[in-house]
């Protein structure tokens, strides 16, 4: 059981919580994320990314947007209550090396909370830091001040408008693409369909570009197999080869094809009891 320690709402919609988990806080590196069950009898499963840890205090940090039935009852969760399952740390941890030039993180939404640990671990090694954060608008901006303290330079994309620059983020991206100072890499985490466009923009370029995928998952062990992806030709397990891959090798219009497959599912998801669908 996994004590919640603080609680946050971010926005009308997003939260953030803190919750104990000593293993997972002293374990988990970059890249990697969790598998959360609310409770023991036969609740789903579902994943979410690692926003912040601390070894010491024995807690980790997650930012979720709460869209689904499963989301939404951690939502209403308040601190001092348990989560009754939390398995991590999962999935294969971001390669961080020495680069010699500036590594460009794009986050988009909530993207940019599992972008946070990667930025971290860059920023110890040294690496020059260009954050470009995206959103709708400035109320769904997350962690701006944790990016800022970390990058050289933060660059913020609302589509309105209302902060920083009305723009997409791959804006921003292909200036630097067309700069002196291209970048030596480029991660991107957020919608598909952002993530798509971030490696269309890079592709030209030859420029690197890492991609952390969000698909269905249901075990994260890769037994299941509701997480496949293909990936230069070849089917791969979110949950066990990722959750990160060449971005330019991605089918990202198969992995979004599957990601709708259940969407009719919830899109009817409603209580039928007492009613003639309801019964047997």
């Amino acid at each position: 059981m996994n004590k919640i320690i603080n609680k946050r709402q971010l926005s009308a919609d997003v939260f953030r919580f803190r919750f104990e988990a000593p293993h997972i806080a002293r374990e988990r590196k970059a890249g990697q994320f969790l598998i959360i069950q609310l409770d023991n009898d036969f609740a789903e499963r579902f994943p979410l990314t690692i926003a912040d840890a601390d070894a010491e205090a024995g807690t980790v940090d997650i930012i979720f947007q709460a869209v689904g039935a499963s989301t939404m009852k951690l939502a209403a969760m308040e601190p001092g209550e348990k989560i009754a399952n939390v398995l991590g740390p999962l999935g294969t941890p971001t390669h961080i090396e020495k680069m010699d030039g500036p590594v460009v993180c794009v986050g988009g939404g909530i993207g940019v909370a599992p972008m946070h640990p990667i930025v971290q671990a860059h920023k110890a090694i040294g690496n020059e830091l260009i954050v470009i954060m995206g959103a709708r608008n400035a109320e769904l901006l997350v962690m701006e001040e944790e990016m800022r303290a970390l990058a050289d330079d933060l660059i913020i994309c609302t589509d309105d408008g209302s902060a920083g620059r009305k723009a997409l983020v791959t804006e921003p991206l292909k200036e630097l693409c067309d700069s002196e100072r291209p970048p030596a890499q480029v991660v991107a985490i957020g919608p598909p369909i952002m993530m798509k466009f971030c490696c269309a923009t890079t592709a030209p370029y030859e420029i690197s570009t890492v991609v952390s995928l969000n698909t269905i998952m249901v075990d994260g062990t890769g037994m299941c197999g509701g997480c496949r992806v293909t990936v230069g030709g070849e089917t791969k397990f979110v949950c066990v080869d990722g959750p990160e891959f060449d971005g330019h090798k991605v089918d990202f219009e198969n992995m979004m094809m599957r990601l709708k497959a259940y969407k009719s599912h919830e899109d009817d998801h409603r209580c039928r009891i007492g009613t003639s669908r309801g019964g047997a």
